[in-house]
């Protein structure tokens, strides 16, 4: 029970890496605090975690209302007295407008950025300043490594994920004096609903060949390294960026046409 008595939010949390960071947390004792836009959805995933035993209460956090992510932190604090932990879960990008440099239109690119790095900014600095009174806490950003290794396309996303990673190190630094940690978890490509919506059957198959340990990451597997940043056995790591991705961005760009030239994958 490794978040016992403490008091946890994860935003975009009805489905995909964001419910399993919910699970994991409660799971290991937390209260935690689902935010999300469709209140009625985060009731039935609300009413199934109770059955199973866990603690979870639902939020209102609507992405596209600058106040949202600010006005959830403050909901979990009027109610719970205290926030511990907030894990930064939202992200988004369409990948049939966010394109590559040459072709993406110059609002769409600079729409994504701001809903990206939003949430990030808003959420955390109105946690921060409730950790800060109470004598600290956590926070964890859910990146991606398209923030680190540049893409064909989804120009917009990218950036705001690299901007994340940065921000996460510079929050780290200032609020340090507070007993605040900040790290991120930098997913790689996770069998989630969204990735098999937005991506082709095509795409994802070309994109494992690039994966050294030759397949797709579960949601569970994100949530894990998000609660070791969320829980004291991280008490003294601040700052990190933790690339959780099967390898991939590691090899060298030919990788795929060398590992699996005999067959074997």
């Amino acid at each position: 029970m490794r978040l016992q008595q403490k008091v946890v939010l994860v935003t975009a949390a009805t489905r995909g890496i964001g419910l399993a960071c919910v699970k994991a947390c409660a799971e290991e004792g937390a209260q935690v605090y689902l935010a999300a836009r469709d209140l009625v959805r985060a009731g039935e995933v609300v009413r199934q975690l109770s059955r199973e035993g866990l603690l979870v209460h639902p939020v209102f956090c609507d992405a596209s209302l600058p106040d949202s992510f600010s006005s959830a932190v403050e909901d979990v604090v009027s109610d719970a007295g205290r926030i511990d932990v907030l894990i930064n879960n939202f992200g988004t990008s369409d990948p049939r407008r966010d394109l590559d440099f040459a072709h993406t239109d110059p609002q769409v690119f600079l729409d994504t950025v701001t809903l990206n790095l939003r949430s990030v900014f808003c959420a955390g600095q109105a946690a921060a300043r409730h950790m800060a009174r109470q004598g600290g806490g956590s926070i964890v950003n859910i990146s991606s490594v398209g923030g680190q290794v540049p893409d064909v396309s989804q120009i917009g996303y990218g950036t705001g994920k690299a901007a994340i990673n940065y921000l996460t190190r510079l929050i780290a630094v200032q609020e340090a004096k507070n007993g605040i940690r900040c790290n991120a978890v930098l997913p790689g490509m996770t069998a989630t609903d969204s990735v098999k919506e937005k991506l082709s059957d095509h795409f994802r198959q070309l994109f494992v060949r690039h994966i050294p340990l030759g397949r797709m990451g579960q949601p569970e597997e994100m949530a894990a390294a998000a609660v070791y940043f969320a829980s004291d056995e991280s008490a003294y790591t601040t700052g990190q960026i933790l690339t959780v991705s099967g390898g991939f961005g590691m090899a060298t760009p030919v990788y795929a046409e060398l590992s699996h030239a005999d067959g074997r994958r």
